[in-house]
């Protein structure tokens, strides 16, 4: 696996738990999906993304999206 892949599924997971949380616990953690989506759009225009820098330290090969 490399590095995009793994932010992809690292965000696909948070997205999925902030709604399954927000429709179980409290609506409010609609807020960690709003925060996660706000952050791919970030890190599309701008290429940074603070979760590849955590992979990076991990090992994880960086692909075209994240070098």
């Amino acid at each position: 696996m490399n590095l995009d892949r793994a932010i992809f599924a690292f965000a696909g997971v948070v997205i999925l738990i902030g709604v399954a949380l927000s429709l179980t616990v409290n609506p409010w953690w609609i807020a960690l999906t709003v925060f996660a989506g706000l952050n791919l759009i970030q890190s599309a225009f701008t290429g940074f993304c603070p979760a590849a820098l955590v992979f990076k330290a991990f090992g994880l090969k960086s692909g075209c999206a994240f070098r």
